[in-house]
């Protein structure tokens, strides 16, 4: 039996081996017929010796699994979306932010093909696949590991030792000859043809049965470790560590020292991107120095140290049939065209984004109008211009909207931002639904039963006027409206009972302040513990927590001094919800920084700037993002921007570098 599994090993360590030469050196030392043979042998043994099943061989490469559903998981680091560039211009722009956030002009970066397909993170442990986990919200995603495996370009073992565990991110593509060959099959059989590779990845990796997603040609690029950073130094590095461990690394990529550099790289790929083999939408620009990196850091969204520059996107003309004007829950209002309908990007386009009045304005529109419509990566369309010439003399002007569409309240634009905004927070009917709706959705309180039609019915009977009503409703009050039966009002009912145990986070998230996101909901409740101590912080209060900026510290401000919002979260409190932060608090080593607030700028030399952050917390200080009155110390490491240093001496704040900080919590 020793022989049988040490044969069984050297088999799927051969076939390992050789799926590495193909697929990532793209150098195989055996023919296809040869593999098969192997890999037929390897089958017949597993068969023949159950007691030696290995969830990563490579003959589970086939599938077989049927999953009826997709369990989500919370990814153990946020999968952060990346700002867009369109323009020379704006790379320019982000570059100068970047150079004075780090206070030196030197600044490499890597430059990456971005992959039109579908977003992954997977796990390794102890150099096997662990779990394979799609982007989702960012936050968490579906767990797809099991269709994961079926894919020849994801190692499910290592080629060697790295680290115990670790995370890499990658974009799973459907290749362009893969998808054709596919929709010749569908049109050969009388079927409708799939739309676009992008779409037909996403919708094979959410097929039930692992053997059909098997049969599809996909491929994943890794291009992203997600390690101890120390591991390496740079972005280039991580990615040749990565190709070396097995990984399918992209192999189009450079390294740029400016961003004329950059442009190089980007005019040749946007011109030769038809000969890829894949689609493509964009190159991604990263900062090189992972220290860089790490003193740059993230805003709530995404990282300052990258961003994708976007190719100019497909575009067609539409006719410009009416334009509407939507109310959102925080009282943004939204210009939508509404189209005669085209196809583009092989979907069908019944509407495109106006974004606000300056865009109105400035292109000029009438109603009638032949317009540009393209795909830049929004949720729909963009209108970017008009052909004048087909303009009718007889066409009325478009004109933005002066009251709410809904409550008829005059709109008002505050000074310095692009939206227009219904005032009557409390009174405007869409935006009260909209809250609501936002309150039950599943990233928030996850009140399942209650769709927003169903919130939208209940408004309209005023048996509902504010989430908080929402903990007060009866069966008795449900059971008469239409659709409603006696097993979907209990489900209701008690997924509204259930509610009331979601984490004080989430419904912090769920209130609705306007700028506070799942991931702003988190820090502050963390740094505030409860609705009453982030009820009485000021704006000067709320801008100390790591992260939290002028505009969102107002935002909260301006919602807490509001009687409606008080009287409504008093009502909550009455009802049993969660107002006190469950998350585990942070346990200092010692007190020697306690009431000392430490803002952290430049790059260290023993210790990372996590490493830092985690030290002051570890002995009781507080981290802040921004130099203030409330600060105590400025932690100094080398390349500090000096605007820092100057703002720090203005506000009389000691600045002390990394060995003087060591000596304070050492002593």
């Amino acid at each position: 039996m020793k022989q049988i599994r040490e044969h069984l090993l050297a088999l799927r360590k051969a076939l390992h081996d050789h799926n590495y030469r193909y697929y990532v050196l793209d150098d195989p030392i055996i023919s296809d017929y040869d593999f098969d043979q192997k890999l037929r042998e390897l089958a017949d043994l597993e068969k023949q010796y159950p007691e030696f099943f290995d969830p990563n061989s490579p003959t589970l490469r086939v599938g077989g699994t049927i999953n009826k559903n997709f369990p989500t998981i919370t990814h153990e680091f946020p999968m952060y979306s990346l700002d867009n560039a369109y323009s020379e211009q704006e790379l320019f722009d982000w570059e100068k932010r970047i150079q004075k956030r780090l206070g030196t002009e030197t600044v490499a970066y890597t430059c990456e093909l971005k992959f039109d397909g579908v977003s992954i993170s997977l796990t390794y442990e102890n150099g096997v696949l662990e779990q394979a986990v799609t982007r989702g919200d960012g936050t968490q995603g579906d767990e797809v590991t099991q269709n994961v495996r079926t894919i020849p370009t994801v190692p499910l073992q290592l080629r060697g030792d790295f680290t115990d565990r670790f995370a890499i991110r990658g974009e799973i593509v459907l290749p362009i000859d893969g998808f054709n060959k596919m929709n010749e099959e569908r049109v050969a059989l009388g079927e409708e043809p799939y739309r676009n590779p992008r779409n037909t990845a996403s919708g094979t990796l959410k097929l039930q049965d692992s053997s059909l997603v098997a049969k599809r040609p996909l491929q994943c690029f890794l291009y992203q470790m997600i390690a101890d950073r120390s591991l390496f130094t740079t972005q280039l590095e991580s990615l040749q560590t990565a190709r070396k461990l097995g990984f399918h690394v992209p192999e189009h990529y450079t390294l740029a020292l400016s961003i004329d550099e950059v442009m190089h790289f980007i005019s040749h790929w946007e011109k030769e991107r038809s000969n890829l083999p894949f689609e493509i939408d964009g190159i991604v620009i990263k900062v090189n120095d992972i220290s860089q990196q790490d003193e740059l850091g993230y805003t709530s969204k995404s990282p300052r140290w990258a961003i994708a520059y976007k190719f100019k996107a497909e575009s067609t003309y539409a006719i410009l049939e009416s334009v509407q004007f939507q109310v959102g829950r925080t009282g943004a209002i939204t210009p939508v065209a509404v189209l005669d309908p085209v196809v583009l990007g092989g979907t069908v386009v019944k509407r495109a984004s106006l974004h606000n009045a300056d865009q109105i304005e400035k292109l000029d529109l009438y109603y009638g109008d032949s317009v540009a419509i393209e795909k830049g990566g929004e949720i729909i369309p963009k209108i970017t211009s008009v052909d004048r010439n087909k303009r009718s003399i007889e066409a009325k002007k478009v004109l933005y909207a002066s009251h709410c569409p809904d409550c008829q309240t005059e709109l008002i634009r505050i000074e310095g931002e692009a939206d227009h905004y219904c005032p009557n927070h409390e009174g405007c009917p869409t935006q009260i639904v909209g809250r609501i709706q936002h309150f039950i959705s599943r990233k928030a309180m996850n009140i399942y039963g209650l769709g927003s039609e169903t919130i939208e019915l209940l408004y309209q009977q005023r048996l509902i006027v504010s989430y908080a009503d929402l903990y007060a409703l009866t069966y008795d009050q449900l059971i008469p409206l239409e659709r409603m039966a006696d097993k979907s009002v209990q489900n209701i009912l008690d997924a509204i009972e259930e509610s009331k145990k979601v984490p004080f986070e989430r419904l912090l998230f769920a209130l609705g302040i306007r700028y506070v996101g799942q991931t702003v909901a988190k820090k502050l409740a963390s740094h505030f513990g409860s609705i009453d101590a982030l009820a009485k912080a000021d704006v000067e209060t709320l801008v100390e927590v790591d992260e939290i900026g002028s505009r969102i510290a107002e935002s909260v401000v301006d919602f807490f001094a509001s009687l409606t919002n008080i009287q409504i979260i008093d009502q909550l409190k009455m009802y049993g919800l969660q107002f006190e932060s469950k998350l585990a608090e942070h346990q200092p080593i010692s007190n020697i920084l306690s009431g000392q607030s430490f803002v952290i700028s430049g790059v260290f030399s023993s210790h990372s700037r996590d490493e830092i952050k985690k030290l002051v917390e570890d002995h009781g200080g507080k981290i802040s993002s921004s130099l203030s009155s409330k600060t105590t110390y400025l932690l100094a490491g080398e390349n500090m921007g000096l605007k820092k240093q100057i703002k720090a001496d203005e506000l009389g704040i000691s600045i002390i570098d990394e060995a003087s900080f060591l000596s304070m919590i050492s002593s």
